[in-house]
């Protein structure tokens, strides 16, 4: 079911290359997207303010992950899948806290 949404929906670009692999079959998504979906698992912890990280740092958490994907893009130089899992937990972390600001905003206002 996972399989056929991202590809139908074109989630993840899924080259073999940059994903991890299990017991000889390729993970769904690649090693940045893992990384991405691993640092979503945080939101119940900035939700129920267990973590609470002001704006700036999370800006600051998007960084690293910009460099790593626009420094190979541009073909300055390949990135490993550890470092595309490490930047994607990252941003994913980010966009959680940030999710959860963004929801807790719309739920005062109402």
């Amino acid at each position: 079911m996972i399989n056929y949404l991202i590809n139908r929906f074109k989630l993840c670009h899924q080259i073999p290359e940059r994903s991890f692999h299990y017991k000889g079959k390729q993970f769904p998504v690649c090693a940045r997207c893992t990384g991405i979906l691993l640092g979503y698992g945080t939101i119940p912890l900035f939700y129920f303010g267990i973590i609470k990280i002001p704006i700036l740092f999370i800006i600051l958490l998007n960084i690293p992950l910009i460099i790593d994907s626009t420094t190979q893009y541009l073909g300055f130089r390949e990135s490993s899948n550890r470092l595309r899992l490490i930047t994607g937990i990252l941003a994913g972390f980010a966009c959680s806290a940030l999710v959860v600001i963004i929801v807790k905003i719309i739920i005062m206002d109402l």
